[in-house]
């Protein structure tokens, strides 16, 4: 027994060796060789070895049995501890283990992510080569290599033969400038097609700036076009905070650059790269560094300098690089100041084919400054500060900049899934009701007309067209009536034959990015479905609960809420919703994509309150689970279904999941009686179907009328809502109408 347990304290190491006892002799070894023995095993263990140093000299074996078995059980106690300290040992060997074998298939999915987005990124390689080669174009002409002239005709090639010329250039794109020219004056011309070319000029752009929802309408609008045929560039300021790990052949484009800004020009370095296939060129400046080098986009006391010095950099790259676009794009009041620059210093370098067009998110943020201000980017400020123009509606001694892209814009979109025009203009113009109204029907800038044609104009509205806003239409503009012609009556009535009054404000709703949130290929999902398959709902369904705790049944109605933001009055209404359907035993999963303490806060607070085993709360977002909240719920409580941030309803209905409004009374989705169309297709379809329905009569309906529950959920999944969608052909339609608009210039 003694040898077994000196046998354990020896593990990994050399037998202890033999004695030499033998039965026969009838003697026992000698207790010091013994002793010796042991010792040596010990020490050969790392222990102390303390008791093993004993002398025995020529003492007697009897005087030393005590000694012996003292010794003894010291080994024995620290032979345990040996196994006990090798099974914890074992125990963490067999968690760290664990632990890598975690990580490797956390590894192993992303980069099963990272191949996906590599194969997305390859299906749009040919957008990626065109918008390079255009790129490569533009510092063709910067360094005058080309003229442009010649850059116009190879941009319309680019644009023209977008599947061949990225073949054909796919692998030349690392030669120099001059050996991709010899290429490209070589490359057979192809007959012109129909498409437009759009440049935005914007301050957001998803994935590489991203604040609000100008970032994804940006990008998701941008690439639903170039998949309609037509070319789209973007500019954006270079901030410090941009993340470059998005932004493909990222390069400096070695020529000089000056913009005009506060009576000097300055100069600035110029980016390229490309950005989800679309072209992007980024404007830096040089002595105004710190513009751009802060680490947030907005929220400084000198945006407004900020984003004029971009804006007018932004149009003296246009004209520097031969750029003759069809359209102008511009967003908020960030850009809106391209406007009057457009019309009172570029239009005549080069650009009077050029129509600009502004995207409103929201008439909320307008900026107002002192009209001074407005000579920083070489604007006259006495000429603008008048009411038709840049004059604010409630500050008479300040300038609306977002007013300035109203008015000097041939046509303008706004922004909202559910809101008619009449409601936008009436009810949510935050103070530019006067500026929305006059102009609302006219499509081409009547301020470039002069105030006679304006009067000329007014009438034949009146008389030809019959129209009530004609005076409107014509900015109330009063003038003397001592130029009239008839040949000047005949010239505007043809005019006007041509533009036949159609609106300038638009309402466009908001798109998602379908390829991304797709429950039939979404690798976030544990097994994937379609309206023409739906057994992977219940799947993702018991993956959710069991991902959170929740009681695993797929018969229990799960109700999912994934928001950016929440109201006082909405929380008071989640709260009593919560109560009266936790009696019904239904689950709740609430995920917040807010940094905000105080919200994050309040639910914390209904967390404690409620204590209740159907309900989680998440203040945080994860991209990941959020794909799993959709796809396991059977009804999304959505706070607007005008989301433009995190767009849930557009999602929830792709992925099975019913929209319902968390407080279905909100009167702003009410009818507004002003002549106008009803809404958008989205508007139309959510209201008839969703908007009057609240929770309660949701559950009801999944629970007592399944087949009826069955019929719209896949209704909802199989229509399309996405960019490419309603969206996207909004804007072709407005593009194709203000690109489309005569040249005043020749009826004068």
């Amino acid at each position: 027994m003694i040898t077994e347990m000196l046998s354990i304290s020896t593990i990994g190491k050399a037998p202890p060796p033999r004695t030499n006892f033998s039965p026969s002799n009838g003697k026992p070894p000698r207790a010091s060789c013994f002793i010796c023995c042991v010792r040596k095993n010990a020490e050969s263990n790392g222990s102390s070895g303390g008791l093993l140093q004993l002398q025995l000299g020529n003492q007697s074996s009897d005087e030393n049995v005590p000694q012996m078995r003292s010794g003894v059980r010291k080994l024995f106690r620290e032979a345990q501890q040996n196994i006990l300290y090798l099974n914890k040992q074992r125990i963490l060997a067999m968690e760290e283990l664990d632990r890598v074998k975690r990580e490797r298939r956390s590894l192993l999915d992303r980069i099963e992510q990272l191949e996906r987005i590599k194969l997305m990124y390859t299906r749009k390689d040919k957008f990626s080569i065109s918008a390079e080669l255009l790129l490569r174009i533009d510092s063709m002409v910067l360094t005058s290599l080309i003229g442009s002239k010649e850059a116009s005709e190879f941009r319309r090639l680019v644009m023209d033969s977008i599947g061949s010329i990225a073949d054909y250039f796919s692998q030349i794109m690392h030669k120099q400038d001059t050996e991709l020219l010899v290429e490209l004056r070589h490359f057979p011309r192809k007959s012109r097609k129909s498409g437009n070319h759009i440049i935005h000029i914007c301050t957001e752009m998803a994935p590489v700036a991203s604040v609000g929802s100008l970032a994804p309408y940006v990008t998701g609008l941008s690439r639903a076009l170039q998949r309609k045929g037509n070319l789209v560039e973007v500019i954006l300021p270079k901030y410090a905070s941009l993340n470059l790990n998005e932004v493909h052949g990222l390069r400096e484009v070695e020529a000089e650059f000056h913009s005009y800004f506060n009576g000097q020009l300055h100069g600035n370095r110029l980016w390229t790269g490309v950005v989800c296939g679309i072209g992007v060129t980024f404007i830096e400046p040089l002595y105004y560094s710190a513009f751009f080098g802060c680490e947030n986009i907005y929220g400084y006391s000198n945006d407004f300098e900020r984003f004029t010095y971009f804006s007018r950099a932004s149009l003296d790259y246009i004209v520097k690089a031969g750029k003759q676009p069809d359209v102008l794009h511009i967003h908020n009041w960030e850009t809106s100041i391209v406007g009057p620059l457009f019309w009172d210093v570029f239009v005549k370098q080069g650009l009077g084919g050029t129509r600009i067009m502004l995207t409103c998110q929201s008439f909320e943020s307008q900026c107002v400054e002192q009209p001074e201000k407005l000579a920083l980017c070489g604007l006259d400020p006495y000429g603008l500060h008048c009411s038709d123009r840049l004059q604010d509606n409630n500050n008479s001694h300040l300038v609306n900049v977002l007013k300035a892209g109203v008015v000097y814009s041939n046509n303008v979109i706004i922004m909202s899934s559910m809101q008619t025009k009449g409601q936008i203009i009436h009810a949510r113009s935050h103070g530019l009701e006067p500026t929305l109204t006059i102009h609302k029907y006219v499509l081409f800038n009547i301020l470039q007309l002069g105030s006679v044609w304006i009067l000329i104009l007014w009438q034949v509205l009146f008389f030809a067209k019959g129209s009530r806003d004609a005076f409107a239409c014509c900015n109330r503009l009063v003038v003397s009536q001592d130029c009239f012609s008839s040949g000047v009556y005949g010239a505007a009535f043809h005019l006007l034959i041509q533009l036949d009054c159609r609106d300038k404000l638009v309402v466009a709703p908001q798109g998602f990015n379908s390829s991304a949130w797709d429950p039939s290929v979404d690798k976030f999902l544990p097994q994937n479905y379609s309206a023409d398959n739906m057994k992977g709902k219940s799947v993702c369904k018991v993956s959710l609960q069991q991902h959170l705790g929740l009681q695993e049944k797929a018969s229990i109605v799960l109700v999912g809420c994934i928001f950016s933001d929440i109201s006082n009055i909405e929380l008071e209404n989640l709260k009593t919703l919560l109560w009266m359907a936790s009696r019904r035993g239904v689950q709740f999963v609430f995920m917040s994509s807010a940094q905000t303490p105080g919200l994050n806060s309040a639910l914390e607070y209904f967390e404690e309150e409620f204590k209740d085993e159907n309900m989680r709360f998440l203040n945080k977002y994860d991209e990941s689970l959020a794909h799993l909240v959709l796809a396991g719920s059977d009804i999304m409580l959505c706070p607007s279904f005008d989301d433009t941030v995190l767009q849930i309803p557009l999602k929830a209905m792709r992925y099975g999941a019913m929209p319902i409004l968390l407080d279905f009374t909100d009167s702003k989705y009410g009818h507004f009686v002003d002549g106008d169309v009803e809404g958008t297709e989205f508007s139309r379809y959510i209201k008839d179907t969703f908007s009057n329905m609240p929770l309660n009569q949701a559950i009801d309906e999944l629970k007592n009328n399944p087949s009826k529950w069955d019929k719209k959920i896949l209704d909802a999944m199989i229509k399309d809502f996405s960019w490419d969608a309603e969206c996207c052909d909004i804007h072709i339609s407005a593009y194709t109408a203000i690109k489309n608009l005569p040249n005043i210039e020749s009826y004068i």
